[in-house]
């Protein structure tokens, strides 16, 4: 983390940025001790021992952005140390991250489902081989259940197969993903690291355009994180499940946000994503609505 991260508002430039924007700068530092350094306490450590899902940002071999999922049973991620989670196995072998160098910032979310929890856990990434991934911590904190659709705890769906690696969204890839109300969304800051997180709402609340996506960005924490990221370094990436198929879309490209929502009602901005890379896999994970 670096020094600006550290200094008493909590926020790096971005945030603050997005904060003063949004009018909620002042709500914001209120809650500025979730953004600085963190440890994985005994609470925190009994949710990372119960999930069955996480999901990772990172960057690949040639420095591309994606955000991956996480799947084992309960216990594949434990706090070894306040400051150190471990992941047991890793992400797929079809997986873009598959092999991801070691030393790099990292984020992690890890979701019960089930339960309607959630767990960011944000750091460097220290040690990675077939056995799995080490994470020495840099923030850990929760958010709160809003937008988390309840469904039974997620199960590995078997071995995991690539279908589709390219450029553009095929209609396959679009009918998922004008379909979900639930994604994964992942960004970087150059200095503060790179950020895991969900985004849920109504089925049909990311739309397709032009080969573009967008999203409205409903009301949280408004501590900005992602946002914040965002507003800096455009990389982004998108993670999308199939629940029932146990399929996964994961797009790698740039994203902008805008401050003009013309059609929803909770919302004041959107986010317009514009993707790079497209891979679609099958046999990732499987959760049945509760």
């Amino acid at each position: 983390m670096s020094e600006n991260r550290l200094a008493a508002v909590g926020f790096h430039s971005g945030e603050l940025a997005v904060q003063d924007r949004a009018g909620v700068r002042a709500y914001a530092q209120r809650l500025a001790s979730m953004a600085a350094r963190g440890r994985l306490s005994a609470g925190t450590a009994a949710l990372l021992s119960s999930a069955r899902l996480a999901v990772v940002t990172a960057r690949d071999g040639d420095g591309r952005l994606w955000t991956s999922p996480l799947v084992g049973q309960p216990g594949f991620l434990a706090a070894a140390a306040p400051t150190t989670l471990r992941i047991q196995g890793g992400v797929a072998d079809v997986d873009p991250l598959h092999g991801m160098l070691a030393g790099q910032p990292v984020g992690v979310v890890a979701i019960d489902f089930a339960a309607r929890r959630r767990l960011r856990v944000n750091g460097v990434l220290t040690h990675a081989d077939s056995a799995g991934l080490v994470l020495e911590v840099d923030q850990a904190y929760g958010n709160c259940p809003k937008y988390i659709e309840p469904r039974l705890p997620a199960m590995p769906a078997g071995s995991a197969a690539a279908v589709f690696d390219g450029s553009a969204l095929r209609p396959a890839e679009r009918v998922l993903i004008e379909g979900a109300d639930t994604f994964f969304l992942g960004t970087a800051h150059p200095t503060s690291g790179n950020d895991a997180s969900h985004r849920g709402g109504p089925a049909g609340f990311v739309r397709v355009d032009d080969g573009r996506l967008s999203w409205p960005d409903y009301p949280g924490n408004n501590l900005f994180n992602s946002l914040g990221n965002i507003a800096v370094d455009p990389a982004t990436a998108l993670l999308f499940l199939d629940f029932v198929t146990g399929a996964a879309v994961q797009l790698s490209g740039t994203a902008a946000l805008e401050w003009s929502v013309s059609d929803v009602q909770e919302a004041e901005r959107s986010v317009v994503f514009t993707p790079e890379r497209v891979l679609t896999t099958t046999n990732r994970i499987r959760v049945t609505a509760s």
